[in-house]
């Protein structure tokens, strides 16, 4: 029963008509909620065959639909979320924490179709048409200024349901014939309660508890049977125990269709083995659900009331066993080694770990396992898959690890294993072990590095999940070296190259155009303005792509994160794409020391600056241009205060004194001893020795010693997500939630960035005068193909996406001065894009060929 102060009673319920008949609609016309409604929960699944149903008037173009639940503070109400409004969803404009007003509902059919046993058609069910997402605080401070009333934070969990709106347990969709949600960010992960690592309590009782166990029937044997068509094993179910360790364990494939009515359309792969051979065991549907998390590598299982089949991907001579939850079901057990009779036990599994300096020397396409020390962890991003259609988004993050045998780290492309919880765990200075991973290595540059990325079995282990203690591997002669190589090992001296999150590439692109368009082949060619600019609009959260324009260089700007209402820049006059005139200003002084002696000595005037190195703007008319002398240096400093702005927004804006002391680096112990310069690196090695099960405390109550300058809204600044962070142990979990899919809360101010510096070049698309501004890191070791000498010209310094490294790097100022040898120069702009979520768009120049005639 909802509260009586219930915003959900007082709007729906006065125009809620009488219940429509079974499956169908409601004729009552919508309704719009004018109060504020928070986001609770936002949940994705795959239509199927009857989804259209429910939808007469939207066109289905995509295969998803989110069932969204709201809370006014008084009660809860789940509902679906039209498919014309899926895109706030995929850009992460809508997301869980949301603050949603002018919501329009509308009554929909009592629930899912006839056919699916949790159907209810006394329940009340709506749709959501429209709505305006608002930020929370804005829509508090809104809701204060009109009189509302401030509502108190209560636990959300123990809100009661709307009218007949409580939801089945488990939790189901709404429109859709299906028994289990999909992550929001990718279709490899489970999601919900339902995926239990506990094993199902009818099938563990089932095993009776005995010593010398043997099995009724053999790998070889059920392969022989098959093969020789014997109509027990090739026709019917097989009722005979198999015995079997696990070897190797895929992650889980949906294979989910709108054209299909499939309940939990899910499959699992496990390689199995006993004495006699392997065979591969495919977990189908529900029996995933119940089984996969509770299943790893090394574990032994008894499997019951199986069928045998042809492997459809392999030679015609071999098998694979099914295993499903109806016709038959199955039955699985885990065993105890003690409980296996010992000349039936089945081999462990074997591992082919290669060290940093045997990877150099290695193949393309070599399957092997790594181990090592966690130095950084990249924020997860997502690519379109090359299934054909394109329609997927893989979800991956880049890690580097160090094993101490070469100074080559380790580079893995660590894509969704289905493992959530260890690929949260992935911080810096944690040991981690992927096993089953492929080596990549471009067939013909010797100027890049490999990396290792995903098979279908490949898995990750870390420190903090208590995973090493349980694993095989632990014994390993690789395994003990690297561990007596991380014991030498100091905290400091690693924490000082750790690094989490900001914008990383690898391998590196070609330091020359006929390299690069040579590896280009096949791909998109260049693109004029305005269709750059309709790509980044079709991006999803989080992903990722590569653009290629034709473009001249008209502004380059050099800031430092936080301080973007201080920069440098250069302006080619000569453009009739420039500003007006710029207004002289007196230089004042800035409250943080300049990051060269040089900062401070140009010339002071104001430029007008796009409010985001990531928007697009059309030509300017010619009456607007400069005159025509060629360049402009100039540092930029603080505007006066623009009284229409409003009071409130000027008081943002104040700068820090000029006092204010800088951040010092923080000292990350775990126990107050001097003496002691390994804590971390020690822990992280004792979870091979023990079994560690507890989280370590994590309440920090440390502050930042200074807060940034907040940013003016005429100056461009970098993402918090563009910039990698330097690692903080003891504000981990923080850092990691910020970089995470759908990163939550913020870390300006909180931790310091690497580098803090960056540029800013506007571009002119050639084709059709469109303008469009990109960050420029030449700092960045990731844009970097090789420790390559060249003479830090900005044609060479674009053409490597980097300083040389022979020479001292160009002071900012030195360069912005040098910046005219960019004046009417054609550029080939190598772009990577990356959608941050809302109107946000990373856009970082990578490389920039110089096109000659």
């Amino acid at each position: 029963m909802a509260a009586t102060g219930c915003v959900f009673h007082r709007i729906l319920t006065r125009s809620r008509p009488s219940r429509p008949g079974p499956n169908k609609a409601s004729s009552s016309s919508p309704v719009v909620c004018r109060e504020f409604l928070s986001v609770v929960d936002l949940q994705r699944y795959s239509r199927d065959q009857g989804s259209s149903v429910y939808f007469p008037q939207a066109v289905l173009s995509g295969e998803d639909l989110y069932d969204v639940t709201l809370t006014d503070g008084d009660c809860r109400l789940r509902v679906t979320l039209d498919p014309g409004l899926n895109r706030l969803v995929e850009r992460n404009v809508l997301r869980p924490g949301s603050v949603l007003r002018n919501a329009t509902f509308t009554p929909s059919m009592a629930a899912q179709l006839p056919e699916c046993p949790r159907a209810s058609e006394d329940r009340d069910s709506y749709r959501l048409l429209s709505v305006e997402v608002t930020d929370g605080a804005a829509g508090e401070e809104e809701e204060e200024e009109e009189g509302g009333v401030q509502r108190v934070e209560v636990d959300r969990d123990s809100l009661p349901w709307f009218g007949s709106s409580e939801p089945t347990d488990p939790l189901v969709p709404l429109r859709a014939n299906r028994s289990v949600f999909l992550p929001l960010w990718n279709n490899v992960d489970d999601s919900g309660p339902a995926w239990s690592e506990a094993p199902p309590p009818e099938e563990e009782e089932d095993e009776e508890e005995e010593e010398a166990r043997r099995p009724a029937v053999t790998v070889s044997e059920l392969r022989d049977s098959f093969l020789s068509g014997r109509r027990g094993v090739a026709r019917g179910a097989v009722q005979h125990q198999l015995i079997v360790r696990i070897i190797n364990k895929s992650h889980l494939m949906y294979y989910g269709r709108t054209d299909r009515n499939y309940d939990c359309p899910y499959k699992a792969v496990l390689e199995v083995c006993d004495r006699t051979g392997s065979v591969c065991v495919v977990l189908w549907n529900s029996v995933c659900v119940s089984w996969y998390r509770r299943l790893k590598p090394g574990d032994i299982i008894s499997l019951r009331r199986y069928r045998v089949k042809l492997h459809y991907q392999a030679e015609p001579d071999d098998i694979e066993i099914s295993v499903n939850s109806r016709n038959p079901a199955a039955r699985i057990s885990v065993l105890p080694e003690s409980s296996v009779s010992p000349d039936c036990l089945p081999a462990e599994p074997t591992y082919s770990f290669h060290t940093s300096k045997e990877l150099l020397d290695r193949p393309h396409g070599v399957v092997c396992d790594v181990i090592g020390l966690l130095t950084f962890s990249g924020r997860p991003e997502r690519i379109r898959s090359k299934d054909g259609r394109g329609a997927e988004l893989l979800e991956y993050r880049w890690l580097q690890l160090e094993d101490g045998t070469s100074n080559q780290p380790i580079m893995v492309k660590l894509f969704s294993t289905s493992q959530p919880e260890s690929h949260q765990k992935l911080h810096p200075l944690s040991v981690v072990v992927c096993s089953r991973l492929k080596l990549i290595r471009a067939a013909d540059r010797t100027d890049v590095g490999f990396y290792l990325t995903n098979t279908t079995y490949t898995q990750v282990y870390c420190t903090g999940l208590g995973h090493h203690s349980e694993m095989s591997y632990r014994k390993l002669r690789p395994v003990r070296q690297f561990l007596q190589w991380l014991r030498s090992q100091e905290d400091e001296q690693v924490l000082s190259r750790a690094l989490i999150g900001g914008f990383f590439i690898h391998p590196p692109p070609p330091v020359s155009l006929e390299t690069y368009m040579k590896d280009r082949r096949g791909e998109p060619g260049f693109l004029r303005g305005a269709e750059l600019q309709r790509e980044m609009e079709r991006l999803c959260y989080r992903e990722r792509c590569t653009f290629c324009v034709q473009a001249t260089v008209t502004v380059v700007t050099y800031s430092r994160r936080g301080e973007e209402d201080r920069c440098l820049f250069w302006t080619d006059r000569a453009s009739p794409l420039s500003p007006s005139s710029p207004s002289s200003l007196l230089s004042k002084s800035s409250p943080h020391p300049p990051p060269s002696p040089s900062l401070s000595s140009s010339s002071s005037s104001l430029l007008p600056l796009p409010s985001t190195p990531r928007s697009f703007r059309p030509p300017l008319s010619s009456s607007s241009s400069f005159s025509p002398t060629s360049s402009a240096v100039s540092q930029l400093t603080p505007r006066p205060p623009d009284h229409a702005v409003g009071r409130k927004s000027w008081k943002r804006k104040q700068l820090l004194p000029a006092e204010t002391p800088k951040k010092r680096h923080p000292s990350v112990t775990l126990q107050p001893e001097q003496n002691n310069k390994t804590v971390i690196l020690f822990e992280a090695s004792m979870e091979f020795l023990e079994n560690v099960n507890a989280d370590e405390n994590d309440d920090d109550d440390d502050t930042s010693s200074f807060i940034t300058a907040p940013l003016l809204p005429a100056f461009p600044s970098v993402a918090m997500e563009t910039l990698p962070m330097r690692y903080d142990h003891a504000h981990r979990e923080e850092q990691a939630a910020a970089v995470a899919m759908g990163g939550k809360g913020s870390v300006a101010g909180k931790f310091d960035f690497i580098p803090e510096d960056y540029y800013t070049l506007r571009l002119r698309a050639l084709s059709d005068g469109v303008l469009v501004d990109v960050v420029f890191l030449p700092h960045s070791s990731s844009s970097s193909s090789s420790l390559l000498h060249h003479s830090n010209t900005w044609t060479s310094i674009l053409s490597h996406g980097a300083f040389s490294s022979h020479t001292p790097a160009p002071s900012p100022a030195d360069l912005i001065a040098m910046a005219a040898q960019l004046a009417n120069q054609r550029l080939v702009c190598v772009l990577e894009a990356c959608h941050l979520g809302g109107a946000r768009t990373e856009l970082i120049l990578s490389r920039a060929f110089h096109l000659t005639d």
